[in-house]
């Protein structure tokens, strides 16, 4: 396109004309910037160049950022990676060259931005944020973004979500909230992980982590101050009953004392928390994360400690009696993944027990297939929302939406190996999930997430609206 045929198709000459007849009616002392930014808001924002890189996430494991070009700015994304893939979730683009990152490189998803998505996305505009993400989908052409990586697309598809929000003059989360057609923005209860073990850390605990949610905060910055006071406190505790090394950290910042039991570990954030003063306003969660020490249909919670795996194993209605009888003792209001991720059956009876709110990880792996079966069988309650599990900002917003129409829980989740980028938060608040699950209130890659949600509370001012104890009701 010649810049004369760019000028005739976007009505420049008159739309120029226009910004000086206002800068003249305005009487600015700066008429070259009072056009400019006239300018800006007369033109479209369009796509002009999409730029992708190699970097390393929060576990020295490369992944994928992306800098997104409009006429308008620069909106960069990066996207986190578990420390597994399941057999549902959308496939992540690696290199496989061994001398390579270990094989972990993402060279090919990085030229595949570089090549083919930013020519097909080019000219697009960013606030249709669903015809980008599906022009990407049929590029791709496969069912679960194989060819050009899940990875790859998810980067793009954020960027331009930020991209959209600022052609539209409004907050990210504002962006989100209209996208999902939601009128109302909720400030998420933060879970925070205040214990580690099972894959995230070296301990021999077997359990993935406990959480504290603070739901009777009025605000999320009260919040955030009690998550922050009883994880200090449950590093005096740690150092008190285990020593000082147990205060080590996992890979989302828990700490990793080696406990004997979940009842010990349950025992020590209680302590941590009666030591805060706020006993009665800040509940527990667990992320049991069965399938990694289920062996065939036994339970084996002994398996990282060697001179004890396999001589006490549990069957499912064992692991049950556990659970109610843990729910009883401690104010648990939620637990992940508490059978193996094809133990549908189990899943489904502790969950129509009512003890707690039961959430689903690994057994839906955010795949809308997996939810409908989940729903149809009442499996569960509880989405646990990780996008790259999925791939596309809209496909995340539909599943969320599919777990909504069934009177569901939402989690929003981040991974193991994260990066510094808080697109995570915004989400949260604006498809309003009621639950965020970023991690410790510790290293800079979780807290960015929390700090994030800081600003937007006080960006929206009296409008703000924290979950607290309704974090199941923000349907």
């Amino acid at each position: 396109m010649s810049v004369q045929e760019y000028l005739d198709k976007h009505t420049l000459s008159r739309k120029i004309e226009d910004a000086v007849n206002a800068a003249v009616r305005a009487k600015t002392s700066d008429p070259v910037l009072f056009i400019a930014n006239h300018m800006k808001k007369a033109v479209s924002s369009v796509i002009t160049k999409v730029k992708a890189r190699q970097i390393l996430d929060s576990r020295g494991i490369p992944t994928v950022e992306v800098d997104l070009h409009t006429n308008k700015g620069v909106f960069r994304a990066s996207v986190p990676s578990g420390d597994s893939s399941g057999t549902y979730e959308a496939i992540e683009l690696r290199d496989g060259d061994k001398g390579m990152y270990l094989g972990n490189s993402v060279a090919k998803a990085v030229k595949n931005i570089n090549e083919r998505i930013s020519e097909a996305l080019i000219g697009m505009d960013p606030k249709l944020q669903a015809q980008i993400d599906h022009a990407m989908i049929d590029l791709d052409k496969t069912e679960k973004k194989n060819e050009l990586g899940a990875n790859a697309i998810l980067a793009v598809s954020i960027a331009a979500c930020k991209a959209g929000a600022a052609e539209k003059e409004v907050p990210l989360c504002k962006h989100l909230s209209d996208l999902s057609g939601r009128a109302n923005m909720t400030l998420p209860v933060p879970a925070f992980t205040v214990l580690s073990g099972g894959n995230h850390a070296s301990n021999n605990f077997a359990i993935q982590e406990i959480m504290i949610l603070p739901v009777g905060a009025s605000r999320f910055e009260e919040a955030l101050q009690w998550g922050s006071e009883t994880y200090h406190h449950l590093k005096a505790v740690v150092t008190e009953k285990n020593g000082s090394m147990g205060c080590n950290v996992g890979e989302d910042g828990g700490l990793t004392p080696d406990i004997s039991s979940l009842k010990e570990g349950l025992e020590l954030v209680k302590e941590a928390i009666n030591r805060t003063g706020y006993s009665d306003k800040i509940k527990i969660a667990i992320d049991v994360a069965a399938t990694n020490f289920c062996i065939g249909t036994k339970y084996d919670l002994d398996i990282k400690s060697p001179n004890k795996s396999g001589q006490n194993f549990k069957s499912a209605e064992d692991m049950i009696e556990m659970y109610k009888e843990l729910c009883a003792e401690y104010p648990i209001v939620f637990i992940e993944d508490p059978f193996d991720k094809e133990d549908w059956e189990h899943t489904k009876h502790f969950s129509g027990l009512g003890i707690c709110q039961v959430v689903g990880d690994d057994l839906l792996m955010s795949n809308s297939k997996r939810v409908e079966r989940a729903i149809q069988e009442s499996a569960c309650n509880a989405l646990l929302l990780k996008v790259n599990q999925i791939g596309t900002v809209t496909e995340a917003i539909e599943v969320v939406k599919l777990a909504r129409d069934a009177h569901w829980g939402v989690v929003t989740s981040h991974r193991c190996g994260e990066t510094e980028d808080s697109f995570i938060s915004d989400l949260s608040v604006g498809l309003a999930t009621g639950v965020i699950k970023a991690g410790a209130p510790c290293r800079g890659e979780r807290t960015m997430k929390y700090n994030q949600l800081l600003r937007i509370e006080e960006e929206l001012g009296e409008q703000a609206v924290y979950a607290g104890e309704d974090w199941r009701q923000t349907l």
